[in-house]
């Protein structure tokens, strides 16, 4: 009996191992499969793909990945997007928590002067937000500045990545799930 454990111990060891060889992991087949073609080949696609930043930059997860990527490349798009990123962080604590968190991200992203302020969330939803935050924050207090903040990156920001090599890299990937 302890021999036939034995034996099968080493058999699974190497069945996690991947085989043992030199090529462990590594299939020629998939390596093909997962070519990023030419980006001259993902012309048509560049042609006929509708152009929607809500389905290509926030639906799509590798859409919603180079987008974001692009965005990391310039500082102020840096900063709605790490605005965006502490809201979703906000609207998934505790409610005995919102009221901190809240207070954090004002004095980060919505005070002219900060080092990542957001300035295409008006002075005046600023200014709802920190009465709201006093009397009762909620879930979707930051919500009128985060449609803003998409407003603004699907305009401008969403026309230069369309033109840049992030969207070539999408095209491809989208070419691939052909």
């Amino acid at each position: 009996m302890e021999l036939e454990n034995i034996v099968a111990n080493t058999v699974l060891l190497k069945a996690r191992e991947g085989g043992g060889g030199k090529r462990k992991g590594k299939s020629k087949k998939w390596k093909e499969i997962l070519k990023f073609p030419h980006i001259s080949q993902c012309e048509d696609l560049r042609r006929t793909i509708e152009r929607d930043y809500y389905s290509l930059c926030d639906k799509q997860p590798i859409g919603r990945y180079l987008f974001r990527q692009f965005c990391e490349t310039r500082l102020e798009l840096e900063c709605c997007i790490k605005f965006l990123d502490s809201v979703v962080e906000y609207e998934l604590l505790p409610d005995e928590k919102l009221g901190e968190k809240g207070k954090e991200i004002v004095m980060k992203y919505l005070i002219p002067g900060s080092p990542v302020y957001v300035a295409e969330a008006s002075q005046d939803l600023v200014q709802q937000i920190k009465e709201k935050l006093e009397n009762s924050p909620c879930k979707d207090l930051f919500l009128p500045c985060v449609k803003s903040v998409h407003e603004y990156l699907s305009g401008e920001p969403f026309q230069e990545y369309s033109d840049s090599m992030y969207f070539d890299r999408f095209l491809q990937w989208k070419w691939l799930e052909r």
